[in-house]
């Protein structure tokens, strides 16, 4: 059975994700958003505290969907700045805090792909 080009190239952007359908950052690929979400999802341990969905779990992450920053104004590069250096107990506006990197052991290129992954569900397209 042949499917409608049509449907074939929603179905495409469907499953390739958001980010396919967003004007990405400059220096920012598709590719980088992918691998991001992998990282948050496992190695990053970024699910421990904001949620496997990123919704955020009550008293210890915030949403990272919401489009709400806290400690920022929610740009890449300011996300890739928080995410290196982590927010400090006089930093918090919560009272929560968060270590460098998450407490995890990811490379700066691999914390520029979770940013990557985390700007891009912060900045979904309406």
């Amino acid at each position: 059975m042949k499917l409608p080009l049509a449907l074939v190239g929603a179905t495409l952007g469907l499953v390739a994700g958001v980010h396919a359908q967003q004007e990405l950052p400059k220096g920012v690929t598709a590719a980088m958003v992918t691998e991001g979400e992998k990282l948050f999802k496992g190695a990053g341990i970024c699910s421990a505290c904001h949620g496997a969905n990123a919704k955020g779990v009550p008293g210890v992450g915030p949403d990272l969907t919401d489009g709400e920053w806290l400690h920022s104004k929610g740009s890449y590069e300011e996300i890739v700045k928080l995410v290196l250096a982590g927010v400090t107990p006089d930093q918090s506006k919560t009272g929560t805090i968060m270590p460098p990197k998450g407490g995890s052991q990811l490379t700066d290129e691999q914390v520029r792909a979770v940013s990557a992954y985390v700007w891009s569900i912060s900045h979904q397209a309406k």
